[in-house]
């Protein structure tokens, strides 16, 4: 999903996998096989570094429900990673704290 929806981006766009790749500051033939859903996985820093560039969120690569559109629905992948917080005894409370942390510590490094 996150690779089509990249493609999709970046052919609206006007520009190339080289073009994308070089702004990023990825590997061309990595961004190809996340377009090509070979990889299906990628970072968090990878998704930074591409949604910047396409002048879009991480969310908006990341979260995309049925028709397309971006925003409600989650993927498989990301709700096995929900259960497991939950599994694990993880809160709301602390999943947010987490997550603001997190961008904290994003900020802290610009």
């Amino acid at each position: 999903m996150i690779g089509e929806k990249i493609k999709q981006l970046r052919k609206e766009q006007g520009l190339s996998i080289s073009e994308l790749a070089g702004r990023a500051g990825v590997a061309k033939s990595y961004l190809s096989s996340i377009e090509r859903s070979i990889q299906k996985n990628p970072s968090i820093q990878f998704i930074e570094k591409i949604s910047s560039v396409l002048g879009v969120s991480a969310n908006d690569l990341i979260w995309e429900n049925k028709s397309g559109q971006t925003g409600e629905e989650l993927d498989d992948e990301w709700l096995a990673i929900v259960r497991e917080a939950i599994k694990s005894g993880m809160t709301k409370e602390q999943l947010k704290e987490y997550i603001d942390f997190y961008k904290w510590r994003t900020q802290k490094k610009d």
